[in-house]
């Protein structure tokens, strides 16, 4: 059974192409993402590795990137032992300047049971945290 995490979005003053270019720098993760630092490559088929948790306990997520449109979109499949399902980022212009930035994700339940359930409206609070974030590192250039 699939649990779609509906779509997380916020607005940004930085250019879609520039907010893009922050989010896809793996390196920079960190700066954005809370508990959160990433690694890989870019492109259709390359793969993303992102260590979440605090000092020895979290998770390593794997993915593969399933689709890449420089400046606007990319998505990737979750491979991971703890998470599976499919995520997406997109950077949408707007008129007048600036671009929304949307993050989706849809997962398959990870093997924490009815915990996922308690756990899960977080998810949420911590994927807008990570987008305001992201915003502002864009946005300070």
């Amino acid at each position: 059974m699939k649990s779609a995490v509906d779509q997380v979005e916020v607005r940004s003053t930085a250019s879609a192409e520039r907010v893009f270019d922050v989010l896809t720098d793996w390196s920079r993760h960190r700066e954005w993402m809370p508990f959160t630092r990433a690694a890989g490559g870019t492109g259709r088929g390359a793969t993303v590795e992102g260590w979440t948790g605090v000092g020895r306990l979290g998770f390593l997520d794997t993915m593969e990137i399933t689709e890449w449109e420089p400046g606007r979109r990319v998505a990737v499949t979750h491979t991971g032992r703890f998470v599976r399902g499919e995520g997406w980022f997109a950077t949408v212009p707007l008129p007048g300047g600036g671009c929304a930035v949307r993050w989706g994700e849809r997962l398959d339940p990870p093997p924490l049971g009815p915990l996922w359930r308690v756990l899960s409206p977080g998810f949420r609070v911590f994927m807008r945290v990570g987008l305001r974030r992201l915003a502002r590192l864009a946005e300070r250039g």
